[in-house]
């Protein structure tokens, strides 16, 4: 049956190929990032050729696949019904990434409450594990040498930039609901230089760490955390950049501007993960260990 027979709230997609482009690319760029890490397959450790060509192939397959969806948009197949289904599915993304960032967070308590059993009495002296095990985390939590950054510098400084970006985001969002376009180009071109920002500061700040990834825990779990909320500010700066554009070519309105919303909603869950990074990482270690 012809598509343009169908009458109905539902939106039945055409035969796609981003599917299968999107595994592959997930392949080719996790077996890329292996052999960058670990050398795989004959390549050699260090050598990022092959992740790279995985993270042009998955920009290429993101690029695709939203451009049919704004296509599905503009032809009229968001409908109130499906709309509803794209916001849930929006919903559930966000709620695996918040499970995501609890896994490094979990492992951040775990390295801090628990050194102590890594190191204790419970270990056998004789044990290789035990010199490993006291080398990882130095006795201590953070390992001795380990010096903490000052969260009332750039890390704050970054809080206030994040914070006012949610703020600016919202604007944006809300002189767009009211048809106010000029207002919500320039509050969300000042979010996406906000983030923009954000990202340089990060940088700035780990150009002065005093630990590296690789010597201990403690570098390894803060990397991770923060580094992975990093590579999200720089995503959802992109999100908002195409928002952006979109809005200033008249591709949304002040009743169709679905993809603003999910990357308003995106960027407020990046706020969110920050504070909590903010709290449990800067502030707390650095005011309760005494640096």
């Amino acid at each position: 049956m012809a598509h343009d027979e169908v009458k109905h709230d539902y939106h039945l997609v055409n035969p796609s190929p981003w599917p299968l482009l999107g595994s592959m690319a997930m392949v080719v760029l996790a077996v890329g990032a292996v052999s960058y890490m670990k050398g795989l397959f004959g390549i050699p450790e260090g050598s990022p050729w092959l992740m790279l060509i995985g993270l042009g192939f998955v920009g290429y397959v993101m690029f695709g696949w939203w451009r049919e969806v704004i296509k599905e948009s503009k032809a009229g197949d968001h409908t109130p019904v499906v709309s509803i289904g794209l916001k849930y599915g929006m919903v559930l993304f966000i709620a695996s990434e918040i499970m995501f960032f609890v896994a490094w967070f979990w492992s951040f308590f775990e390295f801090a409450i628990f050194h102590g059993a890594r190191v204790g009495d419970s270990f056998d002296a004789a044990n290789p594990l035990y010199a490993e095990a006291l080398q990882a985390v130095g006795g201590q939590w953070p390992p001795a040498g380990v010096e903490l950054f000052d969260p009332f510098h750039l890390p704050l400084m970054n809080t206030l930039v994040l914070l006012l970006s949610g703020t600016t985001v919202t604007a944006a969002h809300h002189a767009l609901q009211h048809d106010n376009r000029k207002t919500a180009i320039n509050m969300l071109a000042i979010t996406v230089l906000l983030g923009i920002f954000f990202t340089g500061l990060q940088i700035l700040e780990y150009s002065h760490a005093g630990f590296s990834y690789d010597g201990t825990l403690y570098g390894s779990a803060f990397f991770m955390a923060t580094g992975f909320h990093g590579a999200h500010v720089v995503i959802g700066t992109i999100f908002l950049a195409v928002c952006l554009i979109r809005l200033m070519t008249g591709g949304m309105s002040a009743k169709k501007h679905l993809g603003f919303e999910f990357a308003a909603w995106y960027w407020h869950f990046v706020d969110v993960v920050w504070l909590f990074l903010f709290a449990f990482v800067y502030v707390i270690p650095y005011l309760v260990l005494g640096h």
